[in-house]
């Protein structure tokens, strides 16, 4: 008689297949593949070899801790030819005398998560043996056309999935700067800490089963992310703050890369770790959503509204200075916001509403209970259907709502204007396989100022009006509000702005700097004033100065300045303004923005004329040199040149350097105090692990400043 089949050994040949599934930079030591893809692995037998007449195997794939066939979170399928019922399939590749090579493959529609492979072999005699093979991890997969997450571009995928490193853009529209991140998505331990922060979320908590069921929708898996990268509602990646006040934490300015935080949190048991802002949010959304393998990308957009009652109006208050002040509506214009973009195919919605889709994990408004946004689609911005779902109404705001100026004096509120094209510029992301910016506004919205733009403003404006929502942001913070009555054409109400053409300007303002506006140096700048009628004018302007918090929260004013100009018909003056370090230093927040604002009245007219300005003051670079060729596990020196770009000593001054595939961990230098304006350097030794494409981060902070940065690509060669 045959003796029944027995296995003796499996061979899940992980660094083979992990290689052909875009996962050995992750690891080649465990099974890691993407579904819709085949697989192979080896099975050793002890006693003979496989034969398909006589022995049926049968696998079995398990995942999360309540496997149910009908939820396709486990699966029963056969080598046999017969038809199976499962969407798991398997298939013969070789049959030797003692082993056999069989190739696996998941559905494309299948959960992600980690899974438990095991087999039962059913031999003719009716003995039935079963074995644990081992466990492997099954990701999205951005190569498969059937997958929801297909990207048809190579480049594409190169950039928003595998590569590790990249640029958030800061500061403002005038000054556009390029903040080196370490996303390290294929870092030690970086796959076990996204699986676990699956675990952690709300919904996995409150429905283990139904949620790692719903694991295989990149909609479903995008949204839980989301929340969990903030700490609002659970245990969460990151503590959002933007006090200023951050001794119980880090400076969110400080971080350099997402590999830290993740770490810290994993290592302390999911403890949020403190702080984050926007940026911080987003990239470390990037590198969770890269690692699962879903195609990612960091956007920042420039002059963000925050409209917290839905009407797509920003009101901004100014008292008679020129100074913005706080509103209890608490809407504001952020000098910067950061999101991410994510690429998936959007069943849920009508046609054409598929590709990248916005999703926002900073804390700002709760959706459908929790404080997650999106996935809302940016086609469907654009077009304004801020009835599609996620949270369409309040990303269409970030990037179009209108901007209604205010004057407030003697407790009454004065309509200055209302401008169309403030909110939204610049929008921006990191080019594919390059360090340039792309500017991706006309993805979000058509051209200011043209009757397209309009027309969608006014679409999306009558969908709010009518409150049509199919998705529930904020719950019923969404339907339209009564208007507040504050006066007759309040920016609280959902009425229709005018589209009148406004009034002949006769004076108009505009700030101009003098020199580059570099921390440490006093800033010069003139007002300009222009009178284009044919009459004399004379203007009384105050002037102020305030620092700014990046999230639009003003500080209070350092600095202030009345002037009086008497102007000619057609005349055109300047008006000197100086603002000394002594005065700003010790009033710059962390984001060291600065607005600058004059209101200007003419004697005979009750008519106001606000300009403002944002300057972002900028420091010099760390210069980061590479001593000689980069090579796989060979030691590499690599020199950091800082400088205390300051006319005065600095203390408690830090450096820290990282890059994934260079070093195994963030490196962290105490420097201690920097004297005015010195340079140094220091050299730091290393072996690369990691060949291709790489790229050092560095950060130096001090008891003056947080953030002075630097970069430097570099290219590890193979050991040879």
């Amino acid at each position: 008689p045959i003796a029944g089949l027995e296995v003796a050994l499996t061979d899940l040949q992980s660094s083979r297949n992990n290689v052909r599934h875009h996962t050995e930079e992750i690891t080649v030591d465990h099974l890691l593949v993407r579904r819709g893809q085949a697989f192979n692995l080896t099975l050793y037998f002890r006693n003979r070899g496989f034969q398909p007449g006589l022995d049926n195997i049968i696998f079995v794939v398990e995942t999360g801790p309540l496997p149910d066939l009908a939820l396709g979170t486990r699966a029963v399928f056969s080598l046999a030819r017969h038809h199976s019922p499962s969407p798991w399939i398997a298939w013969l590749e070789t049959n030797g005398a003692t082993s056999t090579e069989v190739s696996l493959c998941a559905p494309p529609t299948a959960a992600v998560g980690r899974y438990l492979l095991k087999i039962h072999i059913d031999s003719f005699q009716g003995s039935v043996t079963a074995y644990q093979l081992g466990e492997f991890i099954l990701l999205f997969n951005p190569w498969c056309p059937e997958d929801a997450v297909y990207l048809d571009s190579e480049p594409q995928r190169q950039e928003y999935v595998m590569n590790d490193y990249g640029f958030i853009y800061q500061g403002s529209k005038n000054w556009i700067r390029p903040c080196p991140w370490n996303y390290g998505q294929f870092e030690e331990k970086i796959i076990d800490i996204c699986l676990k922060l699956l675990d952690k979320s709300l919904h996995f908590q409150t429905d283990p089963a139904t949620d790692c069921a719903l694991r295989g929708s990149p909609v479903y898996v995008s949204r839980v992310v989301c929340a969990m990268i903030n700490s609002n509602d659970d245990n969460g990646v990151l503590n959002g703050n933007w006090s200023e006040n951050y001794t119980d934490g880090a400076n969110p300015a400080e971080w350099t890369g997402s590999v830290a935080i993740l770490q810290q949190w994993y290592a302390t048991g999911c403890q949020p770790v403190r702080y984050g802002q926007c940026w911080v949010f987003a990239a470390v959304m990037c590198t969770v959503m890269r690692c699962l393998g879903i195609p990612t990308r960091v956007i920042t957009n420039f002059d963000s509204g925050h409209d917290t009652d839905g009407n797509l109006i920003i009101d901004e208050y100014y008292d008679n200075t020129g100074r913005i002040l706080g509103n209890k509506k608490k809407d504001t214009i952020w000098n910067f916001h950061v999101w991410n973009e994510c690429w998936m195919a959007r069943k849920d919605l009508p046609p054409g509403y598929g590709g990248w889709q916005v999703l926002d994990a900073t804390p700002q408004e709760m959706s459908n209970g929790v404080y997650c946004c999106g996935p809302a689609s940016v086609r469907a911005i654009k077009e304004g259907e801020v009835d599609l779902n996620y949270d369409t109404p309040f990303v269409f705001s970030m990037v179009n709502a209108d901007c209604m100026s205010w004057l407030v004096q003697g407790g009454k509120e004065q309509k200055l204007h209302q401008d169309t094209s403030s909110v939204g510029n610049f929008i921006s992301t990191k080019s594919i396989q390059s360090d340039e910016r792309d500017d991706i506004t006309e993805n979000y919205k058509y051209e200011e100022g043209s009757l397209q733009e309009r027309q969608v403003f006014l679409k999306a404006l009558q969908k709010l009006k009518a409150g049509r929502f199919h998705s529930s942001r904020r719950g019923a913070e969404l339907q339209p509000s009564r208007p507040t009555p504050l006066s007759r054409d309040s920016p609280r109400s959902l009425h229709t702005p005018s589209l009148r053409p406004s009034d002949v300007v006769q004076v108009s303002l505009k700030f101009k700097l003098l020199d580059p506006p570099n921390m440490g140096q006093d800033i010069c700048f003139v007002l300009l004033a222009l009178n284009v009628s044919s009459q004399f004018k004379d203007l009384k302007v105050n002037l102020s100065a305030q620092s700014l918090l990046h999230d639009g929260s003003p500080l209070s004013p350092f600095w202030q300045d009345t002037a009086f100009i008497t102007l000619s018909p057609k005349e055109a003056k300047t008006y000197p303004c100086k603002i000394s370090y002594s005065q700003y230093s010790q009033y710059l927040s962390t984001d060291k923005l600065i607005r600058i604002s004059a209101l200007g009245e003419e004697k005979s007219s009750p008519e106001k004329i606000l300009v403002n300005k944002i300057i972002t003051l900028s420091y010099p670079s760390i210069t980061i040199n590479v001593l000689g060729a980069a090579v796989v596990n060979q030691p590499l020196s690599i020199q950091v040149i800082f400088s205390n770009p300051l006319s005065e000593q600095v203390e408690d001054c830090v450096l820290t350097v990282e890059g994934s595939g260079l070093f195994k961990k963030q490196q962290k230098v105490l420097l201690g105090v920097l004297k005015p304006q010195h340079q140094a350097s220091i050299i730091l030794e290393t072996v690369p692990f990691k060949s291709g494409q790489r790229q050092i981060q560095a950060n130096m902070r001090s008891n003056k400043f947080k953030d002075i940065k630097g970069y430097r690509n570099v290219y590890v060669d193979f050991a040879l």
